[in-house]
């Protein structure tokens, strides 16, 4: 039976890759939809070099549209409305159905939701504020530059860290590092802890080596940015004169209009095929909730959006053609961690592991910081 259609809900990492795998496994007769307001995909880890100058955004974006190319359909439109029970989809004014549904659309970001945060600094998260943050840096010889993140749970853990050392190894290359105070606020207590207390306090050590200062468990709880002043819920202040953040993340106000978000505020789905309550309706991804026995959700990361896409589309494609065998989602991921001035370490393991996640650092090197650069321009030219 042909004439089936897959809606898939978003052009990120989870979504583009869902589609892409759908189309190379479906029959032509069979529809591939992605729909997403935004007409550029971005490679989000690459903000961080954004930010430090040395990519421009346009290096780090690919229109969706070349997707057509592959025989996806590509609608450029914002989600609307999501009816789980019928598989339907309102964008850009009119109503698609599908026989499965997708849901790929991400965390929402919602520094607004922090008195002062948004006026105040500059969003890691987003083009606008990367910019920004490069903007100061050229120019900034002295002062005081915090890195915060405004909650204890967001995508990609590594990249406040991340962003920290290369802020540092900018500085340092332009001989300004040593009159310039830089700090870190986190409202975790400590890095990337849900990879296991040996790799968090192994980041630590390589962040306060390099002089930044370490802050945990400092719930950020409002900015005032004339006086550039932090208040967090402990009692402690701080002033900044550059306040670089990474803001609460919550799901999009869509998807929790579709009744599809539980007690977490995510997308609940099945830790194996990332199927949701409701038949044919899947979600992968940042918009997704997975707990893990340590009692932390498995960590939103375009390891995971990736491989969970992965899973779904070739389960999907196996039940239709009957060609191939069912797969399941294993809980392992990896990623660099950019440790400045040209190097990375890298982290990889098993994050369903029991009873903590079985996770190894590996040292910063060259090769690991080349290994990501190679990452970027694989992803870009494979999926584009």
């Amino acid at each position: 039976m042909g004439g089936r259609t897959v809606l898939v809900l978003g052009g990120g990492v989870g979504g583009v890759v869902a589609a892409y795998r759908l189309r190379a496994r479906l029959p032509r007769e069979d529809r591939v939809v992605l729909i997403d307001r935004e007409a550029q995909h971005l490679f989000q880890p690459s903000l961080l070099w954004v930010a430090t100058g040395t990519r421009t955004t346009d290096r780090i974006q690919r229109p969706l549209a070349r997707l057509a190319r592959k025989g996806i359909e590509v609608i450029r439109a914002e989600v609307e409305a999501i009816d789980p029970a019928r598989r339907t989809v309102q964008a850009g004014g009119r109503e698609l159905a599908g026989v499965a549904l997708i849901v790929a659309l991400g965390a929402e970001l919602a520094p607004e939701s922090i008195p002062g945060l948004a006026e105040g600094g500059c969003n890691l998260y987003s083009i606008r504020g990367a910019e920004a943050v490069h903007a100061d840096l050229v120019q900034r010889r002295s002062g005081r530059v915090v890195v915060l993140t405004a909650a204890p749970a967001y995508k990609c853990p590594a990249a406040p860290y991340e962003a920290a050392m290369l802020i540092d190894g900018y500085l340092r290359a332009r001989g300004a590092r040593a009159s310039v105070e830089l700090d870190l606020y986190a409202a975790e207590p400590g890095p990337m802890g849900v990879a296991g207390p040996e790799v968090s306090a192994g980041v630590r050590q390589i962040v306060e080596a390099k002089g930044i200062r370490y802050h945990p468990e400092h719930q950020l709880t409002t900015v005032d940015p004339v006086a550039r002043t932090l208040s967090f819920a402990n009692g402690a202040t701080t002033t900044y004169d550059l306040l670089v953040y990474v803001p609460p993340h919550r799901a999009p106000a869509v998807v929790r209009a579709a009744g599809l978000t539980g007690e977490t505020g995510w997308v609940g789905v099945d830790r194996r095929t990332l199927a949701t309550a409701h038949p044919g309706v899947y979600a992968v991804g940042d918009v997704t909730t997975i707990p893990l026995l340590m009692g932390k959700p498995l960590p939103k990361a375009g390891v995971f959006a990736h491989r969970q896409a992965e899973v779904v589309a070739e389960n999907l494609a196996t039940a239709w053609t009957g060609r191939g065998s069912p797969r399941a989602f294993d809980g392992h991921g990896e990623c660099f961690l950019e440790t400045g001035q040209g190097r990375a370490g890298f982290g990889a393991g098993n994050f369903y592991g029991e009873p903590v996640p079985q996770v190894v650092l590996r040292a910063p090197s060259r090769w690991w910081h080349w290994g990501k650069v190679l990452f970027e321009w694989r992803w870009l030219r494979q999926w584009f």
